[in-house]
């Protein structure tokens, strides 16, 4: 099958199958493209993870965008940001044109009820595989361990403080560490 057609299949069913938004289709895109069909490495995985965290626009479309460019260059890029997009832009352009009170339907309500339950284990699991692939140095537990105690306390008194500020804080926290090291490397080099 050309390299295209099978990104944008293979996006197509991840978009089309996963509620929840992109932090739900980590999991999955991870599972396809690295254990599944090998396009890229775990290390890659997290650090398109990162990227497409802290770069403008949806998380899984950044990540699709990525595995697509490295597999097929403009057009893989393209083929696979269509087929995360597409899936999702047909059904909700259906479901609006189609459906005026669609979610009042007892039985889609309650569907969408089970679906929340699926999404937050998709969320924890890719949480959860990432961490185990980090690597266990002092600086990245620190940083984790600020972030999760962060966000806690941010949702307990219900702070109106931006996630954007604590990836800010900790590439700070990054770039001064690796300043404080290389200088401090230099100084014993020239001893």
């Amino acid at each position: 099958m050309p390299i295209l057609i099978e990104l944008f299949l293979t996006f197509a069913k991840i978009g089309m199958f996963t509620f929840g938004g992109g932090y739900a289709m980590i999991s999955l895109i991870e599972n396809t493209c690295v254990e599944n069909k090998k396009w890229i490495t775990h290390d890659e995985m997290m650090t398109v993870t990162v990227i497409a965290e802290s770069t403008p626009g949806p998380i899984a479309i950044n990540c699709a965008t990525y595995v697509g460019y490295k597999k097929g260059k403009l057009s893989g890029a393209i083929a696979a940001t269509l087929g995360m997009v597409l899936p999702s832009f047909i059904i909700i352009f259906l479901i609006s044109k189609f459906l005026n009170h669609f979610l009042e339907i007892t039985w889609v309500a309650n569907a969408f009820k089970g679906i929340k339950i699926a999404v937050g284990i998709l969320i924890v699991d890719a949480a959860i595989k990432m961490f185990k692939k980090m690597k266990k140095a002092s600086m990245q537990i620190a940083m984790l361990g600020f972030a999760v105690v962060s966000m806690v306390l941010i949702n307990v008194f219900a702070l109106n403080i931006s996630s954007m500020v604590l990836m800010l804080v900790a590439a700070l926290t990054g770039i001064i560490v690796f300043v404080v090291k290389n200088s401090t490397g230099k100084e014993h080099e020239e001893k």
